[in-house]
């Protein structure tokens, strides 16, 4: 697993669903002749060339020839503009991606995305995490979580020049990094004066080449509407994830709510459905193979504007490194589902994430060592230094030579960082007792003097994360995962790691092994009061450092006595990326000049689209059905479909929802698009921007292109929109939100 609307008739119109009519008992042998399609040939030779577009770099000649050739409906300007139809549509979930599918503020994402609503409202009695949910009303539709937000982008303004004018007559690179961090604080509070509910921030572009002031709409209460039943939003489990052919709904529904004026809220009985400017309608015409799709969504990062040398860095350690530590993590997550109670559904959570990770890192690492990856790399790097190696781009150079110098230095103590940054924040109560320490610190300071994400905007979701902690907490939990990253740092030489002892108060002469590890955590989970939210809270939004220092809470000690050190660190981080904000811009700009222009940006969780068409790997079809759901079942987990969906497909009853092709049902579908974490929920869109399906996941194959992307062996997968709306009518008998979606039932709910 990974993560088109608009005003009038065209988008809030409903009741046709698609894929054709009759029960499609067939097998496609039948099906009526298409009208021969003119852009078919340019569809089929389409080789996507990759790039999570900005929406304003839809209006490059390369994509409105491409959309032009292909057929598509869709303006190249309507894509531009990210506050229309059908962009505007689109919303983030801080991690996901999801859509408006009505006028009441209805959002469609994946079942994945959900599960922290899921487990929040989860009970041993009532594990809504294995059964899902459906409001039958809206009165039974459950809080989402504390710390669940819905994104709605307002507007953005290119800052670049407000903020960077100057900056290189600052020598001292630590106070460059202070004055940029003091110029985007003060665009930010400029724009959100005045404006409770909005919510702005300074993303970067190209290494910092560009940077656009970001306005959203912070909803704040999120309320869970439904989520099928594991067996069908994570059909397959482990075994299938990153996989192809695949059988998953990952499908789930929330809904917005705000004021009656329409302002964002806390949560409260008396809000209403947030009305969105725009949302999707469901497809009216099939889906098939070779057919246009587009993707739209906030996709989290990805790293392809990078030297070859930072590459071949992360291939040599990064990536190994990485994945020995989440496999240490996904084992001890294993054991602690097999405790049972709310450890284990807790435990069950974390470990689909934490294996997710494993499999992404995995796949990078072999992918990037297989093939030609390493050397495509290293050739379009050669371009860009070729290019800033003539005449008259000395500048540009001379900052990649500079750049690399940083680089260097920064390897030496790769390692050591990552050990104890791992130690001292490997749990989440010590985690919690950092915040705290840095909170109080910087509350001595007026709010403009504050460091970024400790300021009086930032309080509300400090408190709402907080908030969300009992539900997500485990004690067993967190003390396995302090173990893991305290056991890492023992196995290093005790000369890298002389803070250890500090961090463990080893009093003189004291062993500093293994027992003296375990003792410390067990004292420190028996005596820390920061388990209660009352103690948390009161610290978060009251605590000096004066009071904290006379706290007698383990954890406390333990965070203020790694406090210099930590103070150190981020000095340190400060400088460096001074010394990188002159430089890495001259790369970047260097690579988009030496490609003609045509560079997306990495992904930075910002509104991105990006397209292709419908396309299989391999022999293999780009669709699976629902009659191949049977065969592959074995009525226990993670291939334990419900009986009423066993006993549908068998009987082949389809209803309004077959495609006329297949002869039945769709379940999946893969694509060439260009996607990456946080497109999950990503609305799939057609040539004419209705919603065809939803993206949540890449073939294992696909996950290095995050690096060095390659569009022979680049596939995105998406559950499709027809097998949502099937489930959702004969399965969960959710005819109500069909309807509210436009959609009339046509299926006996079994």
């Amino acid at each position: 697993m990974l993560s088109c609307g608009g005003r009038g008739p065209k988008v809030n119109g409903g009741g046709t669903v698609p894929g054709g009519t009759g029960t499609g008992t067939g097998t496609g042998t039948g099906a009526p002749s298409a009208p021969v399609d003119p852009a078919l040939a340019a569809r089929r030779a389409f080789q996507n060339p990759g790039g999570m577009w900005m929406p304003r770099q839809m209006t490059l000649p390369v994509h409105a020839r491409n959309l032009t050739s292909m057929g598509v409906a869709i303006d190249a300007a309507a894509l531009a503009d990210p506050m229309g139809a059908p962009l505007g549509a689109v919303v983030s979930l801080g991690g996901c991606t999801g859509s408006f599918v009505s006028a009441d503020g209805l959002i469609i994402t994946n079942h994945h995305c959900v599960q922290p609503a899921l487990q929040v409202n989860a009970t041993p009695e009532h594990n809504y995490v294995e059964t899902g949910y459906l409001a039958k009303t809206r009165a039974d539709e459950l809080p989402a979580g504390p710390a669940q937000r819905v994104y709605v982008t307002r507007a953005t303004r290119d800052v670049t020049d407000e903020v960077m004018k100057g900056i290189a007559d600052i020598a001292d690179p630590g106070k460059r990094t202070q004055e940029i961090e003091r110029r985007e604080k003060a665009l930010v509070a400029a724009c959100e004066k005045g404006r409770p509910g909005i919510r702005c921030e300074v993303e970067s572009f190209y290494r910092g080449a560009e940077l656009q002031l970001v306005e959203q709409l912070e909803i704040k209460d999120v309320r869970l509407v439904h989520a099928p039943r594991r067996s069908i939003g994570n059909y397959g489990g482990e075994i299938d994830n990153w996989a192809w052919p695949r059988h998953t709904g990952d499908y789930a529904f929330l809904r917005a709510y705000v004021a009656r004026d329409g302002s964002s809220a806390e949560p409260s009985p008396g809000n209403v459905p947030y009305q969105p400017a725009h949302w999707l309608k469901i497809a009216s015409a099939p889906l098939t193979e070779s057919d246009f799709v587009l993707v739209a969504g906030y996709p989290g990062s990805t790293e392809r504007v990078t030297t070859y040398s930072e590459v071949k860095f992360d291939v040599d350690f990064t990536f190994p490194y990485r994945i020995e530590q989440i496999q240490e993590a996904y084992d001890a997550l294993d054991g602690l589902q097999k405790q049972g109670g709310m450890t284990a559904i807790k435990a069950g959570m974390f470990k689909q994430f934490v294996q997710n990770a494993l499999e992404n890192q995995q796949g990078t690492l072999e992918g990037l060592k297989r093939g030609d990856a390493l050397a495509r790399k290293q050739a379009l790097d050669e371009k860009v230094r070729a290019w800033a190696a003539r005449a008259g781009r000395e500048e540009y150079a001379a900052a990649i030579a500079a750049l690399e110098a940083t680089f260097v230095d920064e390897r030496k103590t790769a390692k050591q960082d990552n050990v104890f940054s791992r130690a001292v924040g490997g749990s989440g109560m010590l985690q919690v007792a950092h915040l705290l320490v840095r909170m109080a610190e910087e509350r001595q300071k007026k709010d403009a003097d504050r460091k970024a994400g400790f300021q009086d905007r930032d309080l509300p979701d400090l408190i709402a994360q907080q908030k969300q902690v009992a539900s997500t907490f485990d004690p067993d939990i967190d003390r396995v995962f302090l173990k893991l990253g305290l056991m890492r740092a023992l196995a290093e030489p005790e000369a890298e790691r002389p803070w250890l002892a500090t961090l463990l108060g080893a009093k003189k002469g004291e062993a500093v092994d293994e027992a003296l590890v375990d003792r410390r955590i067990a004292e420190w989970y028996k005596a820390t009061t920061l388990t209660d939210e009352k103690v948390r809270l009161e610290l978060l939004t009251k605590g000096t450092s004066r009071k904290l220092k006379a706290s007698k809470d383990p954890l406390v000690k333990a965070a203020l006595a790694m406090r210099p050190l930590l103070k150190e660190l981020e000095e340190r981080n400060e400088r460096r990326a001074g010394e990188r904000l002159l430089l890495a811009p001259k790369y970047a700009v260097a690579m988009r000049e030496a490609l003609d222009g045509a560079l997306a940006p990495d992904a930075n969780s910002t509104l991105r689209v990006t397209y292709g068409t419908v396309k299989r790997r391999g022999e293999g079809r780009p669709f699976t059905v629902v009659s191949e759901i049977p065969a592959k079942d074995k009525g226990e987990e993670p291939f334990d479909a419900p009986k009423a969906l066993l006993d549908a497909a068998r009987a082949k009853q389809w209803g309004r929802y077959a495609d006329p092709t297949l002869g039945e049902v769709p379940v999946d579908f893969l694509s060439d698009v260009d996607t990456t974490g946080g497109n999950s929920g990503s609305p799939t869109l057609n040539d004419r921007g209705e919603l065809v399906g939803l993206l949540f996941d890449g073939t294992i194959e696909s996950v290095s292109s995050d690096v060095v992307f390659d569009p022979v062996i680049t596939r995105s997968i998406h559950a499709d929109i027809r097998y949502v709306l099937w489930t959702m009518d004969l399965v969960d008998g959710a005819d109500h939100l069909l309807t509210e979606m436009g959609v009339t039932p046509s299926l006996p709910t079994n």
